[in-house]
């Protein structure tokens, strides 16, 4: 930030940061460089400038000001740089960004545990089934129904790892009718029983009845 008069002027530089308490984040840090740099153009410039100047003389409101100023800056910096990625941005986020897949994007994330299907996506998306299936499969990386799953999973990592709800009713917040399809659906998915992996994000030990499986073991689920 940059400002001054006549007689002297000054320079200084903000610095903002976020604590993560959970999960939730690592998606998103695994898509970001250790360091980025985004330019934008001088009329974005001066008006940031202007507001973080004003917030930075500590008036009343001022640090609601701050607040709001780097969550602004902080959504604006990463859309500028997934969007100068292009084809390198990470599958949700072009997704998110098609104006194909986008509706049915933002119904499944709105409501998981509604019972999808490929068909009620495409409707959603308002194409046919087959356009939304080959145009999902190669902006997203993956067939549809396997993007579901794959956030179900998601999902139920972060609540299995940063909540103590019940595996029940998890598997119903995720999408599965009761607990034991959801934890045959798990360890398929992640080598693991729910049990166990919140054992192990909890850093207790684990049961021999719950010990990961093996490789072997491992690979063979994935397969089916």
């Amino acid at each position: 930030i940059h400002w001054g008069d006549d007689c002297a002027e000054a320079t200084a530089l903000i610095v903002g940061a976020y604590r993560a308490s959970n999960h939730r984040h690592e998606r998103l840090l695994r898509a970001l460089p250790p360091v980025l740099v985004v330019e934008e153009d001088a009329e974005v410039c001066g008006w940031l400038e202007t507001a973080a100047a004003d917030a930075a003389r500590l008036t009343a409101g001022s640090q609601a000001l701050m607040d709001r100023l780097l969550d602004w800056a902080l959504v604006c910096t990463l859309r500028s740089w997934f969007d100068g990625a292009g084809a390198d941005a990470p599958s949700w986020y072009r997704g998110l960004s098609d104006p194909v897949l986008s509706p049915a994007l933002h119904a499944f994330h709105e409501r998981p545990t509604e019972a999808w299907t490929v068909a009620s996506l495409a409707a959603r998306a308002g194409v046919s089934r087959a356009l939304f299936a080959k145009r999902f499969t190669r902006l997203m990386g993956r067939p549809p129904l396997a993007y579901l799953t794959q956030c179900r999973m998601d999902e139920a990592e972060v609540l299995l790892a940063d909540t103590d709800l019940s595996i029940a009713r998890i598997g119903t917040s995720v999408g599965y009718a009761d607990a034991f399809g959801f934890s045959a659906a798990f360890k398929r998915h992640k080598g693991l029983s729910p049990r166990a992996f919140r054992a192990a994000a909890a850093g207790t030990p684990l049961p021999q009845a719950e010990a990961p499986c093996g490789p072997e073991e491992a690979v063979g689920q994935d397969g089916g």
